[in-house]
């Protein structure tokens, strides 16, 4: 009996002690004070149902792209119940770190930002976490900074794909490189992913490279001036044009075009935007890589509002950026050409089919829902005249019941 009660008085003892710590780890978290996550002192989490407050700060809307990523984050933070408030710098850095200054001031609980140069963007990072405020880091790395989340795609393995690309289709000849922006990491990585594929090409002679080069800001027009001075110093003998989006591609094209080598020359590109689908259907722009904008739209939110409630993330990567290895959330890119465009951008509905293909008649594109004929129309009339049948049977039966009563 004894050693019964020795027994109780010992689990009773293990089970206090257990709540005391529950209690002190309880307190520990919830005293209000911020977390001091990722080497600074963050806000104190929101609490479950409190509303976030997210900025977003962009670099350009010039692109189609981007377009997309606005509309697709602003959309994302409404279904969620989150406020955003977006600012576009125009590709200015000075702008740009103004603008952030601002949404801080106004009080974000998370800041997420597409770098319009990923080096000066440091001290973006550095401002947000002076004062508590989380920074994701979207589409481009912002580097020689600790930001608590880079979501993008999968950069490097873009360039080889159309690295890749262009060697399958035209393993011989001379090629035209031409990067995008030298201020930013995303054109440093893709670059570096078409070298990983071409450059043991070009070192077998194999290949040559004519031109490589870097268009400031992706702008088409700097494009088109490295093609056309690429195709006078070659007498237009020029075999593939490896365009590290589809804005660089289309000047690059109209280069082409305008000597007479449209339709003539590989032609690679990466956004899979309109345009581009369209050279794609005419021809004249070989491949695109697709990206799909919305699950990356849809990480930085959900992600955004985790770091708000101090949740853990799921960011299954890490990307060094110089500073830190940053954790990472990478989408997977798909490579499109003519013959899986239909399969591919139109299918999951990023283009219409008679968008894509509007300057090509002879392409039959599938009939949309609104123009097939409706069946389900038939079967809920019928469905809805058996039912008011039913119920008017029903109220015969009620009458006839209540008379004999």
């Amino acid at each position: 009996m004894r050693q019964a009660r020795v027994w109780f008085a010992a689990l009773i003892a293990a089970a206090l002690m257990a709540a005391a710590v529950a209690c002190v780890n309880n307190t520990t978290q919830n005293s209000g004070g911020g977390s001091t996550a990722g080497g600074y002192q963050r806000k104190p989490p929101k609490k479950p149902g409190e509303p976030v407050h997210i900025g977003f700060s962009m670099d350009t809307l010039k692109e189609e792209r981007w377009t997309r990523d606005k509309d697709l984050v602003e959309a994302r933070a409404k279904e969620v119940g989150a406020t955003v408030d977006t600012l576009v710098a125009n590709s200015d850095d000075a702008v740009q770190t103004n603008q952030c200054n601002a949404l801080l001031t106004k009080g974000v609980d998370v800041l997420i930002v597409a770098p319009h140069n990923g080096e000066i963007a440091g001290s973006i990072v550095e401002a947000a976490h002076s004062k508590g405020v989380p920074v994701i880091s979207y589409d481009r790395l912002i580097r020689n900074s600790s930001p608590d989340l880079y979501v993008s795609h999968q950069v490097e393995k873009m360039g080889e794909m159309q690295g890749k690309y262009a060697l399958d289709h035209v393993p011989k000849g001379n090629y035209v490189l031409i990067g995008g922006a030298p201020t930013d990491n995303n054109a440093m990585l893709l670059r570096k992913g078409q070298m990983n594929i071409l450059q043991p090409a070009r070192d077998r002679g194999d290949i040559q490279v004519v031109t490589d080069q870097f268009a400031k800001d992706w702008r088409p027009d700097e494009a088109l001036r490295y093609t056309a001075d690429a195709i006078t110093k070659t007498n237009g003998n020029i075999q593939a044009v490896v365009a590290s989006n589809d804005g660089t591609a289309g000047g690059a094209i109209s280069a082409l075009e305008a000597a007479g080598l449209g339709g003539k020359v590989l032609v690679t590109g990466q956004d899979a935007e309109l345009a581009a689908c369209q050279r794609i259907a005419a021809g004249t722009q070989t491949m695109t890589v697709y990206k799909p904008i919305k699950p990356l739209a849809d990480s930085a939110v959900d992600s955004a509002l985790k770091l708000a409630y101090g949740q853990p993330l799921d960011a299954p990567d890490k990307i060094n950026n110089g500073t830190t290895d940053v954790p990472s959330i990478l989408q997977v890119p798909v490579a499109v050409d003519k013959a899986n465009l239909d399969d591919t951008v139109i299918k999951d509905g990023y283009h219409k089919c008679e968008e894509v293909y509007k300057d090509i008649p002879s392409h039959q594109c599938p009939k949309t829902a609104e123009n097939k004929p409706s069946t389900t129309g038939g079967q809920r009339s019928a469905f809805a005249s058996a039912l008011a049948l039913v119920g008017f049977l029903f109220v015969g039966v009620a009458v006839a019941f209540g008379k004999r009563r």
